[in-house]
């Protein structure tokens, strides 16, 4: 593992090579990014948040290669996922039709429901990381998979399903291994379902555990490298959903209230799961979400900013506003 620095902590890049080729770069608060690196070019798997934060990350990358980044495939249509992406071009940016979708109809509330949340945040070099963002579109996109051939090397990216959001895609590279999540698990940490479709996401991850992958990148953590691990971690995030859904599911047929609600799924999923990363957080939008499925709400209600304030207040949530911000950051 190395590091590479532009000055701060939060501008600190780790890169760890989890499979011949194939690396995360880790910084403190921000996703975890892919890189695969092949003869003539690179590949890197989500983006920075805009520009400006690309700086660090587009130093690493001469760390591993002299090559130009051909490709940024977009795992899904979060705005901390893609505003960045225009660092990189002329490369190809490639996401899933639905992402491209997403991106046209939800694309700018997302954003605005992270800048919100930045400015409920202390003062820090966070706080202001969407403050540039600019609208980022895909120049290629597909229905269900497209293979990649770069350098006699195969890379495959894939929508197996829906789950984190409508459009997610997972990136497999064969001879490595190693497979990139994006957000649809968040190793060590609490997922966000708040653009969720919880039961399609639990056979989204039985898809994945097909894949038997020995290294996996994926949420705002340092990758997990061994299959035992990935299981591991593939196991964490069904339990966490099929959790959350069976609760939520029991309550939509009481038909309680949604403070009501929310107290008794909190109290059945407390003991288990409060000690993720971000679990307090995510647990008003993740709820909502929840109850809207399982009460036959098939597509997420579009998420604003004054939406977010109003769930927060209602649920409690007013108090936990810096720790919303730096789930906004790491997810």
């Amino acid at each position: 593992m190395s590091k590479t620095s532009s000055g701060t902590e939060a501008d600190t890049v780790s890169i760890a090579e989890v499979g011949r080729g194939c690396f995360a770069l880790v910084r403190p608060g921000r996703p975890t990014l892919g890189v695969i690196r092949t003869d003539d070019c690179l590949v890197l798997v989500d983006a920075p948040a805009n520009k400006e934060d690309a700086a660090p990350v587009l130093e690493a990358l001469d760390k591993l290669s002299d090559k130009p980044v051909k490709h940024v495939i977009l795992s899904h249509y979060h705005a901390r996922r893609r505003l960045g992406a225009s660092a990189f071009v002329p490369g190809d940016i490639i996401s899933s039709d639905l992402t491209r979708r997403m991106i046209e109809e939800r694309g700018r509330q997302d954003l605005e429901c992270e800048q919100a949340a930045r400015l409920r945040a202390p003062q820090g070099p966070l706080r202001a990381s969407f403050a540039s963002g600019l609208p980022v579109e895909p120049t290629l996109t597909f229905a269900s998979s497209l293979s990649l051939r770069l350098s006699g090397r195969e890379i495959r990216v894939m929508h197996l399903g829906r789950g984190h959001t409508m459009g997610d895609v997972v990136v497999y590279v064969p001879d490595s291994g190693v497979m990139f999540a994006g957000d649809l698990l968040e190793p060590g940490g609490c997922p966000d379902a708040r653009d969720g479709h919880l039961a399609d996401w639990l056979r989204t991850l039985e898809r994945m555990r097909a894949f038997r992958a020995n290294a996996l990148i994926a949420g705002g953590a340092p990758a997990v490298a061994g299959p035992t691990q990935v299981g591991e971690a593939l196991n964490r995030t069904r339990d966490y959903l099929d959790t959350l859904l069976g609760t939520a599911k029991a309550c939509s047929g009481e038909r309680l209230p949604l403070r009501e609600a929310y107290a008794a799924i909190r109290d059945a999923m407390d003991p288990r799961f409060a000690k993720l990363a971000h679990y307090g957080a995510r647990m008003p939008f993740n709820v909502v979400r929840a109850l809207e499925e399982t009460g036959g709400q098939d597509l997420p209600q579009v998420w604003t900013a004054e939406h977010d304030r109003q769930i927060l207040g209602m649920l409690g949530g007013q108090d936990r506003a810096e720790d919303q911000s730096a789930a906004s950051n790491a997810a």
